[in-house]
């Protein structure tokens, strides 16, 4: 026979109500309360009639996930681990790519699609903050990424702060030419000019002199480019000692042509990059970077947009995901340092 939600109950002590609630995402359960229901429901092979519950409660079951970039990793896992904490919660997700475009991020918001989704993640790279009348739409919607618009449900990263501790990182290894390679110049908001920042302020605070000839600029954040940054940087003869790749598809293309040109990693340069996606952890040298938290920004921003669809009306709320500085073979060291964020 098939477990009922009144067997899950049974098992872990507690009302159908409270089961029910831990099923449907509810977020005011206390932790120990959701580990003995879902230790129940693992235990039991319950599963959620999501269809009929759908039905009932005039919802389709799904969410929509729009960004920018899936070739790029971190995008790819980002979603990967959105699509996982959803279909923990008994929702399935339907993802769109806007490339980055501005008309295309428009249309992920007012697409045919929407009819087909409860609410929206989006990540937005077009859209600037002044136009925060084109997400006054009519279905719940949370925001990823660095752009602010205004009175919305918000899930970012410490761009900033994680900069810093990357770049702070490549110092207290005895780094004092350290170049940043990802740069957009004129960009006024957005990964780029925050991460930028954050690396001024390592430097600023170590007391280490800022050399613009170290800064260089990457359009898309590709390894293909971190690789042709790289090739522009030693082909002018700068001298410098690190590396902090604003991403990790830019460090990891640049820890290609910094193989190639036969200059080894660490001992002549140390590199750090951004994101700590899969690739890392498998390159030569294993890749120091930054985690950060992507997979509390995927738990978090699915939690916010189902208490969103459920009804919630509490003030639009912004949650800055914690980071760690992973350190790796490429800057020498084999260690977590936790930082806040």
């Amino acid at each position: 026979m098939a477990v009922t939600m009144h067997d899950v109950a049974r098992r872990a002590g507690v009302s159908i109500k409270t089961v029910s609630n831990v099923v449907n995402a509810y977020p005011h359960i206390r932790p120990e309360t959701r580990r003995r229901v879902q230790e129940a429901i693992d235990d039991l092979g319950y599963r959620l009639n999501t269809t009929a519950r759908n039905l009932r409660q005039g919802r389709t079951g799904m969410i929509g996930l729009a960004l920018p970039e899936l070739s790029l990793p971190y995008f790819a896992e980002l979603a990967d681990s959105v699509m996982r904490a959803a279909e923990a919660r008994g929702v399935v997700v339907l993802i769109e790519q806007t490339g980055a475009q501005r008309e295309r991020e428009l249309q992920a918001l007012d697409s045919a699609q929407r009819r087909l989704t409860d609410g929206l993640l989006f990540s937005p790279l077009a859209l600037e903050p002044e136009e925060t009348e084109k997400l006054e739409v009519d279905y719940p919607m949370v925001l990823l990424g660095e752009r602010m618009f205004g009175p919305v449900d918000h899930v970012t990263m410490a761009n900033v702060e994680a900069s810093r501790a990357a770049t702070l990182h490549l110092i207290e290894r005895g780094c004092r030419r350290i170049a940043a390679i990802g740069a957009h110049p004129g960009e006024t908001m957005g990964s780029a000019r925050l991460r930028y920042d954050g690396y001024r302020k390592a430097l600023a605070e170590a007391g280490v002199p800022f050399d613009p000839r170290l800064v260089v600029e990457a359009g898309l954040w590709h390894r293909a480019t971190g690789a042709e940054a790289m090739s522009t940087l030693l082909d002018s003869g700068v001298p410098f000692d690190g590396v902090f790749g604003m991403n990790d598809a830019l460090a990891l293309g640049a820890l290609h042509v910094l193989h190639a040109r036969g200059v080894s990693v660490p001992h002549d340069v140390a590199v750090m990059g951004f994101d700590d996606v899969d690739d890392a952890r498998y390159s030569e040298p294993l890749l120091s970077t930054i985690d950060p938290g992507r997979e509390q920004i995927a738990q978090t921003a699915v939690d916010l947009l189902l208490d969103r669809i459920g009804g919630s009306t509490v003030e639009p709320r912004r949650v800055v995901a914690e980071f760690q500085v992973v350190a790796r073979e490429s800057s020498m060291l084999g260690r977590l340092v936790p930082q806040g964020g």
